[in-house]
């Protein structure tokens, strides 16, 4: 799970934390061709989203963002005018790489556009997960060389109240358009507006970036920057804080749909499909995913009764899964223990990495487990990725399965998104926009594919039937999702029927499960990206082995499918299918579909036919 991977314009917003080298042009872009006007283009659209605040500033649209309906507009038109100015470059003059970003920045404005046509996407402006009542966790990670910087964060601090009032104007217009999220589940976001207000302003984690300036900042610049910001958070940060807790429990709550599903909301039938497209970026509607996952589950079971039997377990499956859940061995009292045993999971992991994928396809970005604050734990997930850390739940360690460690821990770590998104970023053949893309299908496909690493050729579970069992529970957890989601936003499933079907059906903890139900609710449709995705690639995989025979090498595959970035899954099957006829066409197998000879990201320079 990419926690911040809440749409695509979010996930591109990753970039904006930090300079990122623009890819060199190539000889065509040197001149005004068709590839000098595309390039263009992108880097007017990147600059357009990820535009620095200027120095100085105290408008609250450029510190946190404008959440009113006219910046929505307005966006819509940027989308409508890129995407004119976009159809107006021949494709047929840019070469193979250029054509297929040239496709992908379509891709990504016609999706822009038809979430626009949605009023419900109003509903996701707040859930327990995201909002403006966990800025200040986000704030946690700030670190600056020089005092202008921290000069910028005081700024933001001081603009908390103007933007908390336009947040929560935006809200009532949706409230007053019947839009909002289900009160059961929005129930849990008081506490996390109050884990913001600090009596002590040292202890709002607002404070955090400036508890350890560094030295490059001199003593009495240090002591004004402290004094400030102590400032900020009890003049301005409290009381806006305040407000938007009054407002959220006196008029939001009370006015929450009483319903699950986001079908019960106008226009949710339509509005649910387009989520499921957007999601799984293929044409599959809600029910043939429903009708997906009830298979899989039932062939997943199958799987998971062969483990435990060799387990030597005489019970039915729920015996089998209540003894999991009550048994002590299987969990920890202690979260240092259990960060621990994160800890050792990821270092068994790293010395198997060139099995799955080639040395020179290796990223260069390190990664490490850390711990998710403790504000945030109750209302999360058992861990999440933040590149390039996994972020794990040390929260109620005893929920916590021991035998879901190893699993969890090739998914959010390596080789899942601790691998893939940092071989996308450096990619630096691609532009930004291509390098800096999450398209969910991919990501959350590849994240759960990386789970079946883990078991072949990597071997990780093999010294322990119970991990064994966890990995095939993980599996299980991503089938029931595609049953769970679509029933919920289809079928009118209540919350307890979807707990129900969890509980019956995985042998995920009851904290689990009820997190991740309320996340499904929230969230329409992102839950079934996970296990869409893996089972294209798996089918693609199975398609390589059979049409390539001896030729077929597992990393060489998984070079081709990371080695374009984040792709929709049409256009996924596509770069594989290429790389398959290439290969069979005589090309080496470890050349990539667009690359000018093996072993590289670069494609052929004008006039140089590929090796």
């Amino acid at each position: 799970m990419m926690r911040h991977a809440l749409t695509l314009a979010i996930a591109l917003a990753f970039a904006s934390s930090g300079v990122i080298a623009a890819a060199p042009p190539s000889s065509a872009q040197t001149a005004n061709t068709p590839a000098a006007q595309l390039h263009a283009l992108f880097d007017k659209a990147w600059n357009e989203q990820h535009a620095e605040p200027p120095a100085g500033t105290t408008d609250y649209k450029l510190l946190w963002g404008d959440p009113s309906i006219a910046y929505e507009k307005e966006q819509l038109a940027r989308s409508k005018t890129n995407l004119a100015a976009l159809k107006k470059i021949d494709r047929s003059k840019l070469d193979p790489t250029d054509q297929l970003s040239w496709r992908l920045f379509q891709y990504q404005l016609d999706d822009a556009i038809a979430a626009a046509a949605y009023p419900d996407d109003a509903q996701s402006l707040i859930t327990q997960l995201w909002g403006p009542q966990l800025a200040g966790i986000d704030f946690k990670d700030a670190r600056y060389d020089n005092a202008t910087g921290y000069e910028t964060l005081i700024h933001k601090l001081n603009a908390v109240g103007p933007y908390l009032a336009a947040f929560t104007k935006r809200l009532q217009q949706a409230v007053a358009q019947g839009v909002t999220q289900p009160r059961a589940v929005m129930e849990r976001v008081p506490d996390e507006i109050k884990a913001n207000i600090a009596d002590d302003p040292t202890q709002s984690p607002f404070y955090a970036p400036f508890k350890n300036l560094p030295e490059s900042i001199p003593a009495d610049q240090q002591a004004k920057l402290q004094r400030e910001a102590r400032d900020a958070i009890t003049r301005a940060v409290n009381p806006a804080y305040k407000k938007f807790l009054k407002f959220f429990q006196d008029d939001y709550l009370p006015r929450a749909r009483t319903s699950a599903g986001v079908s019960n909301l106008p226009g949710g039938p339509d509005y649910y499909a387009y989520l499921v497209r957007h999601y799984t970026t293929t044409d599959m509607t809600p029910q043939q995913v429903h009708d997906l996952g009830l298979k899989l589950v039932a062939q997943i079971h199958g799987e998971m009764e062969a483990v435990f039997r060799q387990i030597g377990f005489k019970g039915s499956y729920k015996e089998f899964v209540h003894h999991l859940r009550t048994d002590p061995k299987f969990h920890y009292t202690d979260p240092d223990e259990l960060l621990m045993a994160y800890r050792a999971a990821a270092k068994r992991i790293d010395p198997h990495l060139t099995d799955v994928l080639s040395l020179w396809m290796q990223p260069r970005q390190p990664w490490g487990v850390r711990v998710i604050p403790a504000s945030l734990a109750p209302n999360t997930y058992p861990a999440y990725a933040d590149v390039p850390y996994m972020s794990v739940n040390l929260y109620k360690p005893e929920t916590r399965p021991k035998y879901s460690i190893q699993v969890l821990t090739c998914h959010e770590g390596r080789p899942g998104h601790n691998l893939q998104i940092p071989v996308a970023r450096e990619l630096d053949n691609l532009p930004k926009f291509r390098r800096y893309a999450y398209y969910n299908a991919f990501g959350e496909g590849w994240a759960l594919y990386a789970e079946t690493l883990c078991d072949k050729p990597m071997g990780l579970y093999d010294d322990d039937p119970y991990s064994k069992f966890g990995y095939l529970n993980y599996q299980m957890w991503r089938a029931v999702r595609l049953v769970v989601d679509t029933g919920v936003h289809q079928d009118g499933w209540t919350r307890e029927q979807a707990v129900k079907y969890m509980r019956d059906n995985t042998a995920l903890a009851d904290q689990n499960i009820a997190t991740e139900v309320d996340r499904y609710i929230v969230w329409p449709g992102q839950a079934l990206s996970y296990m869409i995705g893996e089972q294209v690639i798996l089918q693609l995989r199975d398609k390589a082995k059979q049409k390539l025979g001896d030729k077929y090498n597992l990393k060489n595959f998984d070079d081709v499918v990371l080695g374009q970035g984040s792709l929709p899954m049409a256009i996924l099957k596509e770069v594989v299918n290429k790389w398959i006829d290439n290969t069979l066409a005589g090309k080496p197998v470890d050349q990539l579909p667009f690359a000018c000879k093996p072993k590289s990201l670069s494609g052929c320079p004008a006039g140089v036919g590929p090796h």
